[in-house]
């Protein structure tokens, strides 16, 4: 059996494919990845022996400019990257027998599948996106929502004709160049009504919460065995352990100067600090030798042995801290943020600081809280009931569901 995986969007988008791909050779299925041509996401597919075919612009390109997208940027990347599909996406699954579509709303994925009469899958990495009686869409741009309209069924509603405002010229001008007929509503054509959430069920719970059949796997997760760099292993062995200060690709929407916030707030709390580059750049605000800067590195190896994560909130880092053990303070910034902030303090693993703008003091506050005995106790409780087999059994499933 052969399997076309395909997202744009960010590494927390991208890296769970790579572990699907793993888990799928791993039963005897080949596997390729259609994804942005980051530098980054190329080394994270070769050191696990994937191939990678191209899709659309670098996503460094798009969001770790100075400024943030416009409304406009997003309009002409939503074109953009459905005629990428259509170009790019025939060629890529030649040969295959099903196409699992992730990431950024992968428009144009379904009809490429459709028009080589192959499976396609939508999978999701949270709940943001899915249409639900229980809470509201996420903001996406286009036509808001009128002022003060509570009632979620109309809001989804108008959710879906954003989506269509996005996509919808796009995506029927190209089904049409390739004899298929228009689609009406393209957010339910894209997510189907089975979708793929490919989450953990305690730190995602899917009962009850969408109108759609959700299939949930577990989150994708891919083992990481790299050392850490020898200068991190001296760093750690120096003294207590440190905090860790990561925002991931935020570059555009983390505050200008979260790098001297955090670290003042780790140093109110008496501990060093591991602080991550990211996207943003960050860097310390002196020479002290209680900060210590990594770049990309093996967050599995490393959160297990922090006081505790400062972070954004994207699902790939929530997990692997849960997974860890490590209790974490969560500033969300978008998209799916502000939920898993909202579950990590509900859960009682950490702390979601409220607002994406942190003072020195709002976020010592949260770090004291987050590294509290009792949130520490119940992050190791928590971290044996996250499991790490999702990869695995959603390749089962699509072995077994083959034809």
């Amino acid at each position: 059996m052969r399997v076309l995986l395909t997202s744009w969007g960010s590494r927390g988008d991208v890296e769970p494919l790579a572990a699907l791909a793993v888990a799928l050779r791993g039963l005897g299925a080949e596997a390729r990845v259609c994804a942005p041509p980051d530098e980054e996401f190329a080394e994270l597919l070769a050191r696990v022996g994937v191939p990678l075919v191209p899709l659309g612009p670098t996503v460094r390109s798009v969001v770790a400019r100075p400024e943030r997208p416009t409304v406009e940027d997003a309009f002409r990347l939503a074109a953009r990257l459905v005629a990428e599909r259509f170009e790019t996406l025939p060629a890529a699954a030649e040969g295959c027998d099903a196409l699992v579509a992730t990431g950024l709303m992968p428009a144009g994925a379904r009809d490429v599948a459709e028009k080589l009469g192959i499976r396609y899958v939508l999978a999701c990495f949270h709940l943001l996106g899915l249409p639900s009686r229980q809470f509201p869409p996420g903001a996406r741009p286009g036509k808001p929502s009128p002022e003060g309209e509570t009632d979620n069924r109309v809001l989804w509603q108008q959710d879906a004709q954003r989506v269509n405002a996005l996509y919808g010229e796009a995506l029927n001008s190209h089904r049409a160049a390739i004899g298929l007929p228009p689609v009406d509503n393209v957010r339910d054509h894209v997510l189907t009504d089975r979708p793929w959430l490919a989450a953990d069920p305690v730190l995602c719970p899917s009962r009850g919460m969408t109108d759609l059949d959700v299939v949930q796997t577990g989150a994708w997760v891919l083992p990481d065995d790299r050392p850490l760099p020898e200068g991190l292993e001296s760093f750690l062995a120096a003294g207590a352990p440190p905090v860790y200060v990561g925002f991931g690709s935020m570059a555009s929407y983390v505050p200008k100067d979260i790098a001297r916030v955090a670290i003042e707030a780790v140093r109110a709390q008496g501990r060093r600090v591991v602080l991550a580059r990211g996207w943003a750049g960050l860097t310390p605000v002196d020479d002290a030798e209680d900060c210590f800067v990594v770049g990309e590195v093996n967050q599995q190896a490393l959160f297990g042995r922090v006081a505790a994560v400062v972070h954004h909130g994207g699902a790939g880092t929530t997990l692997t801290a849960a997974r860890a053990g490590a209790p974490q303070v969560v500033v969300p910034q978008i998209a799916d943020q502000p939920r898993w902030a909202a579950r990590v303090a509900e859960l009682g693993i950490g702390a979601a600081h409220e607002g994406s703008t942190p003072t020195s003091d709002s976020l010592s506050a949260a770090l004291a809280a987050a590294m509290g005995p009792e949130t520490r106790a119940r992050a190791e409780a928590v971290s044996g009931e996250v499991r790490a087999d999702g990869a695995a059994v959603a390749a089962r499933l699509l072995l077994d569901t083959a034809g």
